[in-house]
């Protein structure tokens, strides 16, 4: 069978070359077409734009699906994980082309990278011609890797819960910033999950924004009973969590617009707030019904840049709020004041010490 020849996008003032443009990324579904490479780098450009006021100027992580996306695959844990079908890519490819910048970043563990920075639509293009879905842009810009300009509030639906039980916890979320004197912005996570943002002035640290999340997140726990900030599942019950450690530095969430690997090819899409409250389904959000929602009412998040707000008023719900400091994720150093990491059906009290530290 003859190879089907290589095609050309127009991304802002490039052309991207788009090898195998035929090959098969999501299969059809009940409900949507089967999805091509081209159709993903065409939606790329589409949603130009939008999708860049979400990645411009960030340090930005890629989740490539060489082969495509089909149920059952799974995505590497980390980099010496050889069996997975996709992979998170950190560090810019090489041979990448010369309008692909980057900048330097620095990971919990103290290495440096050097990662992708788009500046430009033809940016992401390639990179869904390299096989990118999705798009994990840093809550900072280049010109500060150190000083987040974005919190991130990932509301995470729970066994036995659903959607309208987040979507729920999500304008009780907006009704507590509102309080606070900060405006919110939403967006679906393309899966099951809500996540809202807040722009802020980028002058505290990834900790002190960890802090800002957890605090919000014990406000939001005494509002909603439906809310936890409990880092062990086993005490989650079926409540909607609030992800505080996704404000951690090298975390990151799904951008604003980006594809998810997910049957019917779903978009992380922006919502008004009344969008939201609407919505029953957010599988109805998809490459196929998303730039044309996007052309018709414009982006909701266009004004996002418009006021940067500070944390104060998160911080002191972090400094007056009882709870204490909360578990980081198990591949971050042992941080000062942190609970022990053990499992707490499986914690034995004569083990650990008052600080936290296991008693060998």
């Amino acid at each position: 069978m003859a190879k089907t020849p290589a095609a050309e996008v127009v991304a802002g003032e490039r052309r991207v070359r788009v090898t195998s443009p035929d090959r098969i990324v999501y299969e059809a579904t009940e409900r949507t077409p089967a999805v091509t490479k081209l159709m993903v780098a065409e939606y790329v450009v589409t949603v130009g734009d939008a999708l860049m006021r979400a990645l411009g100027e960030r340090p930005t992580a890629l989740e490539r699906w060489p082969s495509g996306w089909r149920e059952g695959m799974r995505l590497a844990t980390g980099p010496t994980d050889r069996e997975g079908d996709g992979f998170y890519q950190k560090r810019a490819p090489k041979g990448a082309p010369d309008y692909v910048q980057t900048v330097e970043v620095a990971f919990p563990s103290g290495r440096r990278a050097q990662e992708i920075c788009p500046t430009e639509i033809a940016v992401p293009t390639w990179c869904a011609q390299m096989g990118t879905l999705t798009f994990h842009p840093w809550p900072v810009r280049r010109a500060d890797v150190d000083r987040p300009d974005e919190l991130r509030i990932d509301l995470d639906p729970q066994p036995g819960t659903t959607f309208a039980d987040v979507v729920r916890v999500a304008g009780v979320a907006r009704e507590l910033l509102e309080e606070l004197g900060i405006r919110a912005f939403v967006k679906t996570s393309g899966n099951r999950g809500v996540h809202v943002y807040v722009r802020v002035r980028p002058a505290w640290t990834f900790e002190e924004l960890r802090h800002a999340a957890i605090g919000f997140g014990r406000a939001l726990e005494r509002r909603d009973p439906g809310v936890t900030t409990a880092w062990w599942k086993e005490e989650r019950g079926e409540r909607i969590f609030v992800d505080f450690n996704q404000n951690n530095r090298d975390r990151t969430i799904a951008s604003a617009y980006s594809l998810r690997p997910r049957p019917g090819a779903p978009v992380s899409t922006p919502l008004t707030w009344a969008e939201l409250a609407e919505l029953d389904d957010p599988r109805e959000l998809n490459l196929s019904t998303v730039p044309k929602l996007l052309a018709d009412r414009g982006d909701p998040w266009a004004e996002m840049d418009d006021v940067a707000h500070s944390l104060d008023p998160l911080l002191e719900l972090w400094e007056t709020l009882p709870g204490g400091e909360l578990n980081f994720p198990p591949d971050y150093p042992k941080m000062p004041g942190e609970p022990p990491r053990v499992q707490p059906s499986k914690k034995r009290a004569d083990h650990w010490d008052e600080a936290g530290h296991r008693i060998e």
